[in-house]
């Protein structure tokens, strides 16, 4: 069934003025879940500015972005050799691919309990999906993030098992690349990593990032 679309965001949220080069576009408003995806539409997203992602809320759209194009999604040989020793699902325990990235041990920590509960009831209207990696029946890595037609905007990822999360990146891209499109479809992964690089993730200017965003959002998404 379709995504349930929340009552309007109260709030103004727009990219139109933001100072080239400034990842930090806004602060304040609200995380209901009109104003989340308000956001997204628009190119934008939180991380907390407190101390370990507490209040207030900033809003983001990071000069440069960082995304992953399907087609150049690089999938080392040793991380196809030990995939088949993961089971991965979809959507059978978000709320704990949350716990997990939000886990207090983990360097970086800005996933309060606001914003789980702000995601969770996104995943309960059917805008935010998890992708996850089982061994022997306990949930050991995945992601999370919202989608919205043919954008992805991954917000999160952890591991407990070497791989793990790399191994439910793989699925995601695979998902994506089968609902085709594929070059008008969004893989948002906020900022480029050292991490996300080796697997094909690269840095575009907000500019050509808001400019494809138009028709991403306006695709079929795979998650109905």
């Amino acid at each position: 069934m379709p995504p349930i679309e929340p009552p309007p965001t109260a709030w103004q949220l727009e990219v139109a003025s933001a100072t080239p080069g400034e990842d930090l576009v806004g602060v304040g408003a609200d995380l209901e879940p009109g104003t989340l995806l308000s956001a997204y539409r628009t190119g934008l997203f939180p991380m907390g500015l407190g101390r370990r992602g507490g209040p207030p809320t900033g809003w983001w759209s990071p000069d440069p972005r960082g995304v992953l194009p399907l087609s150049a999604v690089r999938v080392p040989r040793s991380l196809r050799k030990v995939r088949g020793r993961f089971e991965v699902r979809v959507d059978t325990a978000f709320d704990e691919v949350v716990r997990g990235c939000a886990d207090p041990g983990r360097g970086g920590r800005w996933i309060t309990r606001d914003v789980a509960r702000a995601y969770s009831t996104l995943h309960r209207l059917g805008w935010a999906h998890s992708v996850e990696s089982w061994q022997d029946g306990e949930l050991v890595g995945g992601l999370y993030g919202v989608a919205i037609g043919g954008l992805f905007a991954g917000e999160s990822m952890f591991h407990r098992v070497t791989d793990a999360s790399k191994v439910a990146l793989v699925e995601l891209v695979e998902i994506l690349v089968a609902a085709g499109d594929g070059p008008q479809r969004l893989l948002d992964v906020q900022w480029r990593t050292d991490h996300l690089a080796s697997l094909g993730a690269v840095a575009i200017a907000r500019a050509d990032y808001l400019a494809r965003l138009p028709s991403a959002l306006a695709l079929p998404s795979p998650w109905g």
